[in-house]
């Protein structure tokens, strides 16, 4: 009996094979495009984040600029080393003026008020919370007497690890676990000249 050996046959296994090595680099392919595309997410909730922390470090900036005569009340961050006390997340601190007329004091102490509430994220609601801010937002305001320099310091918590921020920032230090490179931190100088 002479049998034949279909070659249709070898080639559907052929076929087969590649089928399944294409499906294989489809895959792996896919699975590098859904993870690039969850970092573009990060980086972009990260940028967001960012920017939002500068809108409010420009706030209090302005604050101060506006409130010039009592600026001292301002600088309620007394341990700079530490970045204690901070406004905002978690805040203990009960902001106070004792410079200036009763007016500048009570417009100090509003200023400082209203942007621990903005640092809680006040400024957007969503089912009755607050969510127009970063994540753990804490506000800091030193004052340098040998330079006459106000610091401004917007800390925050970010989604990642990164490169810790520079030893001379320690607004929220602490404050976002034992590694500080979840700690992220934007920051101003300020001085105020003395006009006599």
């Amino acid at each position: 009996m002479n049998t034949r050996i279909n070659p249709s046959g070898r080639q559907g296994g052929f076929n087969m094979i590649e089928v399944l090595v294409t499906l294989t680099v489809l895959l792996i392919g896919l699975l590098g495009l859904a993870g690039t595309m969850m970092h573009g997410h990060r980086s972009e909730a990260e940028s967001y984040q960012r920017a939002q922390a500068l809108v409010l470090l420009q706030d209090m900036v302005a604050r101060i600029n506006a409130n010039r005569s009592v600026a001292s009340c301002y600088a309620f961050t007394t341990d700079a080393a530490a970045g204690a006390p901070y406004l905002g997340t978690s805040a203990t601190a009960t902001p106070a003026c004792t410079a200036g007329s009763t007016a500048q004091g009570a417009l100090a102490v509003q200023d400082m008020n209203e942007w621990s509430t903005l640092l809680t994220g006040a400024a957007e609601t969503a089912n009755h919370a607050n969510v127009g801010a970063m994540n753990g937002a804490r506000g800091c305001v030193t004052f340098d007497a040998t330079t006459s320099v106000y610091q401004v310091s917007v800390a925050w918590q970010g989604l990642g690890k990164t490169a810790a921020p520079p030893d001379t920032w320690n607004c929220g230090k602490g404050n976002y676990g034992d590694d500080d490179r979840w700690r992220r931190v934007v920051s101003v100088t300020l001085k105020i000249a003395a006009l006599n």
